[in-house]
């Protein structure tokens, strides 16, 4: 069986988490996790970096930490993980939710404007299986009506837009370290942001909001979403190896785009003259002229020994939002809508092999060309 994806970890991850286990810090406390945070935040071009306990986390301590609850509203598409809008329901706002464009199947931001009322606190991008949002649109309509903007980066590390790094383009960053990321830690996630204040704000509701004069009297209602120095032990060895690991991974996709053009039927993912896609995934789409339909190709690819997923299920559509009294849902999102039904990824993990890519394209030109029968 050839995997989805599989986390890549070395003999560096080894030593760091032998390390700590030698020396007792375990926890969240030790050298690693102060290290962790520095290099992060180095890598992506900011002054700060928190460390949380996963990409959910790391979210919903942005949300929380510029001041978003109860009767506001954050706008971010709805074709996304549901993380994304967990974290704002978890604050008591509402996500408003816009449909994406079809080219990086990221949010539409021709939608974005129409979308703001007085109720509007941030607009909430998601750069989409590691291609970025069109970041200066994005700014500029924060700009125009006084809102802040919180990156959801988490599948998109080292990706950049015009240059700039996903994540540190906005009031606040987030990031997801599990175990298919680009770099993992297991479970874990990061915020960043140059906002002193804001990191300040960050570190207190992330450990309980322990008064900063004495431990154990809390100023606020907060959280525990500490990170691991074991964890950070793991991201660190993981962050050494990062160019490395974003150059596997546009290779990956370099092969199979070559491998699959002309095949009838496969959408294959773009990238913009602005963005450099880290391709976390290597997501397509199926059409018609294929042959059959994305589930049915699935099926006969895991039957053939390759795993795929597909695209996640749309925020208007998730049963969950229904008792939420989200307004919305019954609206169309074509574009999102269609990306969902016919959209799902390759293997895509670190450690796939050459002939393992060309075997999966091979079995997807033998399909295509009659060998599924219904």
């Amino acid at each position: 069986m050839i995997p989805v994806n599989a986390p890549f970890l070395g003999k560096q991850e080894l030593c760091n988490v032998a390390d700590c286990v030698k020396s007792g810090w375990i926890s969240s406390k030790g050298k690693y996790i102060k290290q962790f945070e520095e290099e992060f935040a180095r890598f992506c071009g900011t002054k700060y970096a928190i460390s949380t306990t996963s990409g959910t986390t790391a979210l919903h301590l942005a949300v929380s930490a510029l001041g978003i609850g109860k009767g506001d509203e954050v706008i971010m598409p709805t074709f996304t993980m549901i993380a994304t809008a967990y974290a704002v329901l978890y604050t008591g706002a509402k996500p408003v939710f816009i449909d994406s464009e079809p080219r990086t199947w990221n949010i539409d931001v021709t939608k974005i404007e129409r979308a703001i009322t007085r109720k509007t606190r941030a607009i909430l991008p998601v750069h989409i299986y590691g291609h970025p949002a069109d970041m200066d649109a994005i700014r500029k309509l924060a700009r125009k009506y006084d809102l802040f903007v919180i990156e959801d980066a988490a599948q998109a590390h080292g990706a950049e837009y015009n240059s700039e790094k996903c994540g540190a383009m906005s009031d606040i960053g987030c990031f997801s370290f599990y175990a298919n990321k680009i770099i993992t830690t297991g479970e874990g996630g990061m915020v960043i942001t140059d906002d002193k204040k804001l990191a300040e704000r960050c570190r207190l509701l992330k450990d309980l909001a322990h008064s900063p004069k004495k431990r154990f009297l809390h100023t606020d209602l907060a959280y525990n979403y500490r990170m691991t120095n074991m964890q950070a032990a793991v991201g660190l060895a993981q962050l050494e190896r990062i160019k490395e690991f974003i150059k596997i991974k546009r290779d990956m996709a370099e092969l199979y785009s070559e491998k699959l053009s002309g095949i009838p039927g496969i959408t294959l993912p773009v990238e913009e003259k602005w963005a450099k896609s880290v391709y976390w995934m290597y997501s397509i789409m199926i059409e018609k002229e294929f042959g059959m339909t994305r589930d049915e190709l699935m099926s006969e690819l895991l039957k053939n020994g390759v795993e795929t997923r597909a695209f996640f299920v749309s925020m208007h559509a998730q049963p969950v939002m229904k008792g939420m009294k989200i307004s919305g849902l019954a609206q169309k999102y074509p574009v999102a809508e269609e990306i969902s039904e016919k959209g799902l990824y390759l293997p895509s993990g670190l450690s796939l092999k050459k002939k393992e890519i060309i075997a999966v394209c091979d079995t997807m030109k033998k399909l295509s060309s009659g060998g599924f029968k219904k």
